[in-house]
């Protein structure tokens, strides 16, 4: 525990020194949405989660036991122009008993809408987890699945001066569609068996309050440093099967937790809450370091392509 508090401290440490007015991430008018940990956010960028680490126990399935898993990812983000990126996500998956990669993922996003003076932002995604590409023996799916996607963030900056504490507050969310594009998967248990494979609906909302925000831009309340880089948020990541046995099922997260942002990295943490006894009935955690190349690496890494 004494080692873990001290890889806290020190990375909190270099959040601190390098802290300066945040000119990285998703960014419309004086709003900067961060890099949520739960729910995707609507701005494209070239960063990286270096990473994102998940401890979760879910329910088991069909009468096993729950166990709690270990999900450790790496995602590169990079913009080819300056409102479409790329990104490519990895992901380690070790369930105590068995341990593995997931499936690859890319995905695309392009910004359409920007409005600088009301801090909005909307954007269309699409990600394609690639079927085979993890390991089977932890559950990873052989078919390739297609999540067309949109994308919102609104910052609340402009509200009226006589309410002025809640300028800093922003709301993002996202609305995906979870296709397959195999409609049945089969196997072989003495007897062929065909499994339909479910279509799902993602959707999830963040909320946020920007101390940051309420620093630069509100008022100068006199925080101490690090404090003043803090965002509070809760995120809801939620899913629900739209066809299949759970059709209708809604499953996922509540996660509060707190950002803390620097000119060149990001450290997250939340608990990962569950939303009902189909989603567990324990508490989780997850923690992200996020590092901005288009701070790093403004001239090389950190640019568009074109």
């Amino acid at each position: 525990m004494q080692k873990y508090n001290l890889v806290v401290l020190m990375t909190l440490s270099v959040v601190a020194i390098t802290a300066q007015d945040a000119c990285a991430h998703a960014i419309v008018g004086d709003r900067v949405f961060p890099a949520t940990l739960a729910v995707d956010d609507p701005g494209v960028s070239d960063e990286m989660n270096l990473p994102l680490v998940s401890r979760f126990k879910e329910p088991g399935e069909e009468g096993e036991k729950a166990r709690w898993g270990t999900e450790t990812s790496v995602e590169l983000n990079k913009r080819i122009t300056e409102n479409l990126g790329l990104a490519v996500e990895a992901a380690w998956v070790d369930e105590g008993h068995v341990a593995g990669w997931d499936n690859i993922g890319v995905g695309t996003k392009y910004v359409f809408y920007k409005n600088a003076p009301h801090e909005a932002m909307l954007s269309l995604g699409l990600d394609w987890d690639i079927g085979g590409s993890g390991a089977k023996k932890i559950g990873a799916e052989r078919f390739s699945t297609l999540t067309p996607a949109v994308f919102f963030g609104k910052g609340f900056g402009d509200l009226p001066d006589n309410i002025s504490l809640l300028k800093p507050l922003a709301l993002t969310g996202s609305l995906g569609y979870a296709v397959p594009t195999d409609n049945f998967a089969v196997s072989f248990d003495g007897e062929i068996v065909r499994t339909r494979n479910p279509r799902v609906l993602e959707w999830g909302m963040t909320m946020q309050y920007s101390l940051p925000y309420l620093q630069q831009h509100v008022k100068d309340v006199g925080l101490p440093k690090l404090l003043g880089m803090a965002i509070p948020v809760v995120e809801f990541a939620l899913e629900t099967p739209t066809n299949g046995e759970d059709a209708g099922r809604t499953t996922g997260t509540i996660n509060p937790g707190i950002i803390f942002t620097g000119e060149i990295i990001q450290l997250g943490l939340e608990a990962m809450i569950p939303v009902n006894d189909d989603s567990g009935n324990n508490v989780g955690a997850r923690a992200q370091v996020h590092v901005y190349f288009d701070d790093l690496f403004p001239k090389t890494l950190g640019r568009p392509l074109w």
